[in-house]
């Protein structure tokens, strides 16, 4: 959500329209820590956006009573009735201000299915959409180098914030799914010069020789287990540009295929 802000910020600056016209939205919840939740608001108030705080914790329980979930139960309902809440208060704000949801997610997420269908991988634009997240976090990084002051500051910290969800206290989510360096890479050879397996398997172990063998290993096979099982997702990804010159294979939902 960084990156989309900024990119919404310069979008608007060469339009040569004022920042706030962009409608920020700041939305905690259960796993909102103090940390997240004060960098997203100083960096709304210091891109000169129009801010607002909507919390999602009453709408969220109000729905698991409707459902007849237990709110103690933090399983995946608990988890994506938020991120459906979220999607849900964006396009209904959207609606009341004439205006258009700018999407999140990126590259990184999308090959994984890291985000909750019908509610995170929804927007009207993604610019985000063909961004691995390795290259989301040093653009912030980059960006905080350039502006510099207290947004540059705002924003390094942002940069070094354990990457999360914040769906349930003290989520991190390269502990779920490995480390997104990682991640990236094999996304890179799979996607762009459609190595097999293994192929990208010695690559790994060649580049990573920090890591041992069995993670290397265990982080290949989720990657390959969760881009075959989570593939319905990305059928209804929002649009935005392919800024890497690539894009993730595209295999239908109805069809099963071996990947190797």
């Amino acid at each position: 959500s960084t990156l989309a802000s900024l990119v919404a910020e310069n979008a608007f600056r060469m339009a040569g329209l004022p920042a706030e016209n962009i409608t920020a939205v700041t939305m905690p919840g259960f796993g909102t820590s103090d940390r997240t939740h004060s960098n997203a608001s100083e960096l709304m108030r210091l891109l000169g956006f129009t801010c607002r705080e909507i919390p999602i914790s009453a709408p969220t329980l109000a729905m698991f009573d409707a459902i007849g979930h237990d709110a103690e139960n933090k399983n995946v309902v608990y988890e994506n009735a938020q991120a459906r809440i979220r999607a849900d208060i964006l396009f209904n704000v959207a609606n009341a201000e004439n205006a258009f949801v700018i999407g999140t997610g990126d590259l990184s997420e999308a090959a994984l299915g890291w985000c909750t269908f019908g509610g995170d991988d929804l927007a009207h634009y993604n610019p985000n959409a063909s961004v691995p997240k390795t290259l989301v976090r040093e653009l912030v990084r980059h960006i905080a180098s350039v502006r510099g002051g207290d947004l540059g500051k705002v924003l390094s910290d942002i940069a070094e914030t354990p990457i999360s969800p914040e769906l349930v206290a003290g989520q991190e989510t390269e502990k779920i799914v490995g480390k997104y360096e990682l991640i990236d890479f094999i996304m890179f050879f799979f996607g762009k010069r459609h190595a097999g397996y293994s192929d990208i398997k010695n690559l790994c172990l060649a580049v990573f020789e920090e890591l041992d063998e069995d993670e290397i290993v265990e982080t290949l096979d989720r990657f390959y287990d969760r881009f075959k099982k989570t593939r319905f997702k990305r059928s209804s990804l929002s649009e935005g540009a392919n800024l890497l010159g690539f894009s993730l294979p595209y295999f239908p939902d109805d069809i099963d295929y071996e990947l190797i």
